[in-house]
């Protein structure tokens, strides 16, 4: 269970939720969401407090016990919480491509040059009309492999992880049925997998993508999505 002084803080309430099987890790995640977000340009060093915390910090985030979205699934947690008291939630899904060329960091893969070295980030936001964040609600993160002799890339394609994100968003809508949810998605999830498996799921939150193929639409043949600024699918 979290520490009792975690339990009782103000000013980062919402990582009081936060179990990492440590308290000593519990305590140090907080202390560090706390620096950074007080320094969020700032590299680790920058923005701890001095050199016995900098270790600190390294030390924690070199644990092996636990992951970054280990880290995160109190704010997801929140999110959802947040998401229960709306009628509509729009949950948007795109890849951002974290760029650490020139740094000497292990496990950095390709961007979309070779050149450039990083890591991709693929979170899925909630947010209601009025633009305002509701938070994070799922993410992947991952390093792209060096294409193989026949230009090949090996690992899951991106691709999957538009139709997963849905799949999750679905799974998430059973939870909140007073909540409206609709999944957005930019050109690279128009994907006949991903509405093939909203369908096969009885579309339980809508989702609408900006079209990026022209598909013919039930009005007749002569009508395609890709002159629409986007197709979509209704929950009811």
């Amino acid at each position: 269970m979290p520490s009792e002084s975690l339990q009782t803080q103000d000013r980062w309430g919402w990582w009081c939720g936060i179990d990492l099987g440590d308290a000593r890790c519990d305590r140090r995640a907080v202390q560090l969401v706390e620096r950074l977000a007080e320094r969020p340009m700032a590299s680790l060093p920058g923005a701890c407090h001095g050199w016995a915390e900098t270790q600190a910090a390294y030390r924690f985030l070199a644990q092996d016990a636990f992951d970054w979205m280990d880290i995160l699934e109190p704010h997801r947690q929140c999110t959802r919480e947040r998401m229960a008291t709306q009628p509509v939630v729009l949950c948007v899904q795109d890849t951002t491509a974290l760029n650490f060329n020139g740094r000497a960091i292990e496990g950095l893969g390709p961007l979309s040059f070779a050149a450039p070295r990083g890591m991709y980030l693929h979170p899925t936001d909630a947010i209601i009309s009025a633009r305002e964040p509701l938070g994070v609600l799922d993410a992947w993160m991952w390093a792209q492999a060096p294409k193989d002799p026949d230009g090949i890339r090996p690992g899951i394609k991106e691709s999957v992880r538009w139709g997963e994100g849905y799949a999750r968003v679905a799974d998430l809508a059973a939870e909140l049925p007073q909540a409206r949810l609709v999944y957005l998605a930019d050109r690279e999830g128009d994907l006949l997998d991903l509405m093939r498996g909203a369908r096969d799921l009885g579309n339980p939150a809508d989702w609408l993508l900006r079209a990026k193929h022209n598909r013919a639409l039930p009005e007749g043949a002569d009508q395609a999505c890709g002159h629409h600024p986007g197709g979509g699918g209704r929950a009811d």
